[in-house]
């Protein structure tokens, strides 16, 4: 972490004020100009896109929280100072509330605003006080719609990027459980109830499939990753052994291999850097949920070393394709 904070703190610093080049999908609409993209997000306008804005505020946030003296922590503070107010996260909220986009950033987008929501919230610092009353009514839109999604999901969606469900039930349950903890359940009782219709159930999953082009998410991993916070240790050990058997003799050896990206200008092929960080991350956390002295531990340790070298080198200094989100993956892991 010593090492690599700085250049993550700058990374985001840049970041997050970079309004162009900008990616959105909209509703077009005859006679309806699509305004520049500080207008429509008065808060979450740069990195590229809304989604990679929201996780480099983070980062921000993350680094200044827990690692100040290794970050230029007066400059985080005016960052968020300036954007994370009443009146920016309003304009996100109106943006965000209409009919037509109750599926924009779905789940993606909606969970990274929750992750920083809880790092906010469970901050005990005068200006994070203040942040998290700002980032309020924002948060409750999202709330809001996953408490009207995840019950009409009858399926998941399992692919390696944005969509995929399992990632964002699994950013999105810390904030679920500081809810619960506070005396509202909805959120956690919904995502629990979610996970396991999704996943409980699953046996033999293909991870030799893996990876698709365009991964920055590995499918496999992601939803052993979220399995591994619902269940004690033992029963989280027999169910990861229905689903990826082999793991203690690193099979499949795909899951294993650090993916290989060709052009990181692509903005395609990039995503790759982060399937390498995500994998990583993940396979330290399935190694720290098993029981001590399991097997398998070995195994993902090493893999876990692989992919991190395979692409945390890779996380600044390079092309913005690459940089405007690999931060945000870097940091996870570094935590």
């Amino acid at each position: 972490m010593r090492a690599n904070a700085g250049d993550l703190a700058r990374t985001a610093l840049t970041n997050v004020v970079r309004e162009y080049p900008h990616h959105e999908s909209h509703w077009h609409f005859e006679g309806v100009t699509i305004p520049a993209p500080r207008l429509s997000h008065p808060c979450f306008y740069g990195s590229f896109d809304w989604h990679s804005c929201v996780e480099m505020f983070w980062v921000l946030v993350r680094l200044l929280r827990h690692h100040p003296e290794l970050v230029p922590a007066a400059e985080i503070r005016a960052t968020l100072d300036e954007h994370l107010t009443t009146q920016a996260l309003a304009g996100e909220v109106a943006f965000f509330s209409p009919e037509e986009h109750r599926t924009t950033q779905r789940p993606y987008g909606w969970s990274a605003l929750l992750e920083l929501t809880f790092e906010i919230a469970t901050w005990e610092d005068p200006d994070a006080a203040r942040w998290s009353t700002a980032l309020r009514e924002l948060s409750e839109v999202f709330i809001t719609r996953y408490l009207d999604w995840l019950p009409r999901a009858a399926y998941p969606i399992r692919y390696g990027i944005h969509e995929n469900g399992a990632f964002g039930l699994s950013r999105a349950l810390p904030y679920a459980r500081h809810l619960a903890d506070n005396g509202d359940p909805r959120l956690h009782q919904a995502i629990t109830e979610t996970a396991w219709r999704w996943f409980g159930s699953d046996r033999d999953y293909p991870g030799a499939w893996e990876p698709s082009g365009a991964d920055f998410l590995s499918p496999a991993l992601a939803e052993a990753e979220l399995l591994s916070r619902l269940l004690p240790a033992p029963e989280f050990a027999d169910w990861l052994h229905g689903f990826l058997q082999g793991l203690a003799d690193r099979a499949p050896a795909t899951l294993f291999t650090p993916a290989t990206v060709s052009d990181p200008s692509d903005g395609q092929i990039a995503h790759l850097h982060g399937l390498n960080l995500h994998r990583a991350w993940c396979w330290y956390r399935l190694a720290q949920a098993l029981p001590d002295g399991d097997a398998r531990i070995t195994a993902m340790v090493d893999a876990a070393r692989d992919h991190t070298q395979a692409s945390l080198p890779q996380t600044t200094g390079g092309s913005y394709m690459v940089e405007h989100f690999l931060a945000y993956y870097a940091l996870l892991l570094l935590s």
